[in-house]
């Protein structure tokens, strides 16, 4: 009998060891697939690894939109992108956070983080998540959306609707030139925190598409004053001298719009000949995929509609 039971103890051992060795061979195939689910994005901080496909991505700076156009999972945003009435329902369940809110950042389990270059944390993030930042205004706001479909592995995705963008907004271009005439100039201003500014050519508000893309010209006070900067603060008094004859208005309905009761602001031409036009600044602020096809559909509208 006990001659028998040895072998048969030396059979089990060996059973056992097989199993084993496949078992860790397995656990070792599976940690090499985890390790192929990622890629390296090249930063400006340097290459980082992220995940192939990212499913809890929080965004902490301006390019919530362009996640959103890419079909990518939101878990955390910034306040801005949070109160945009055009992201809300999208939104909806989705955490507003800041780059000092660490602890909230942790229970969130992001597993991509996405900022400006200017975040605070950076190092902290880093250890929370792969964190990922970009320098506003360093590439123009279409290579930005590719760069951002890079990271989320969906560059192709990003350059088709790139293409297609500026095809429709070229020929919108072409369209409201001949229509108003080549030399006709049109400022974006806004009213914000009870202080007047007009902007240059890509700081939100649709200045990207109504410069870059329509080649309208602005006024030369704008072009001397905005356009190297982006933006430019200005008074009430000198408000007409950057008065296109156009005039887009973002305007924050929940700050003092006093201003619109001068006799200042009623005699600009644009005001006058009703070539002042109304947007809602919260919804006009990026200049995102959503947020700039809502802008090409508006400006369509107000230069070529009847």
């Amino acid at each position: 009998m006990k001659k028998l039971l040895i072998p048969f103890l030396l059979l089990l051992v060996l059973v056992i060891s097989a199993c084993s060795s496949g078992s860790s061979e397995g656990k070792s195939n599976s940690t090499e697939n985890e390790k192929k689910e990622t890629i390296t994005y090249e930063s400006e901080n340097g290459p980082v690894e992220v995940p192939a496909d990212p499913q809890r991505v929080v965004v902490l700076s301006s390019f919530v939109g362009n996640v959103m156009a890419l079909d990518v999972n939101l878990v955390g945003v910034d306040s801005w992108s949070k109160m945009n009435p055009r992201f809300e329902k999208e939104l909806k369940n989705v955490e507003e956070v800041t780059d000092e809110s660490l602890e909230k950042m942790i229970e969130l389990e992001p597993d991509l983080i996405i900022g400006l270059s200017n975040i605070k944390n950076y190092d902290k993030l880093s250890e929370i998540a792969p964190t990922v930042t970009f320098t506003y205004g360093k590439v123009d706001y279409l290579t930005q959306h590719i760069e951002i479909g890079k990271l989320l592995n969906k560059e192709d995705e990003a350059k088709a609707w790139v293409d297609d963008f500026k095809k429709r907004a070229n020929k919108a271009g072409e369209d409201i030139r001949a229509k108003i005439g080549e030399d006709t100039t049109v400022s974006v201003i806004e009213n914000f925190d009870k202080q007047l500014y007009v902007y240059g050519d890509n700081w939100g508000r649709g200045t990207e598409i109504l410069y870059q893309e329509f080649k309208l010209e602005m006024p030369e006070k704008v072009k001397e004053m905005a356009l190297k900067e982006g933006y430019y603060a200005l008074s009430l008094e000198v408000l007409p001298e950057y008065a296109g004859d156009y005039v887009i208005l973002s305007k924050n309905k929940d700050t003092d719009n006093s201003f619109q009761e001068t006799d200042t602001y009623k005699n600009i031409p644009a005001v006058k000949n009703n070539q002042l036009f109304e947007v809602n600044a919260k919804e006009f602020y990026f200049n995102d995929p959503i947020t700039l096809d809502m802008q090409l559909d508006y400006f369509v509208d107000i230069f070529l509609g009847n």
